[in-house]
């Protein structure tokens, strides 16, 4: 069971965008897979809670995590198959634990936390909260960036993860962040 939610081996570098809901991570992936010419994985929890909030009218509730944590690690493992020399991944695992103990009285699944701290990336690229919250569905912590920023710093940081904080506008954030992962190629 624990295997669907490993990364498989891969030679690709590995860039994840972390950070606080509306903070233009979704924008950035998409302009990162574009200009190294390769493929993205988008974050399924999206899709998975958009279908719930509309067939059920629910939001995230812990028994969700699991098969989001699934979800992303199948879509992150076929497209590191289809990628060239980078993936740009919309998420992590790391990030599905920090809204579960966020949510959920500091509680995460140990299937969840055991594979979000064993799954490795090359880089992380920390958006900030100096863009305009942008509300929809599924965002509800418009008051809590803050606190949501430095819950995601923080666990950057205790789990030894390397990283960079994107701030500023889309093009400053996308220059920054290519020049970043060009050390890395």
């Amino acid at each position: 069971m624990e295997k669907k939610f490993r990364q498989e081996a891969t030679d690709v570098i590995k860039i994840v965008l972390f950070g606080p809901e509306s903070t233009g991570k979704t924008t950035l992936s998409e302009q990162l897979a574009r200009h190294y010419h390769t493929v993205w994985v988008p974050e399924y929890a999206r899709e998975y809670l958009q279908d719930k909030w509309n067939n059920e009218r629910k939001t995230c509730e812990p028994h969700d995590l699991l098969p989001i944590a699934e979800g992303q690690m199948k879509m992150e493992n076929e497209l590191a198959k289809k990628a060239t020399d980078v993936l740009i991944c919309d998420t992590d695992l790391l990030e599905t634990k920090v809204y579960s103990e966020a949510y959920y009285i500091g509680e995460c699944d140990p299937i969840l936390e055991k594979h979000a701290l064993e799954n490795k990336y090359d880089l992380y690229l920390l958006t900030y909260i100096d863009v305009p919250w942008v509300g929809d569905d599924l965002r509800d912590k418009p008051n809590e960036r803050e606190y949501m920023f430095n819950f995601f710093k923080e666990t950057l940081e205790k789990y030894n993860r390397k990283f960079i904080t994107l701030k500023g506008d889309k093009k400053n954030r996308l220059k920054t962040a290519i020049e970043e992962i060009d050390k890395l190629l």
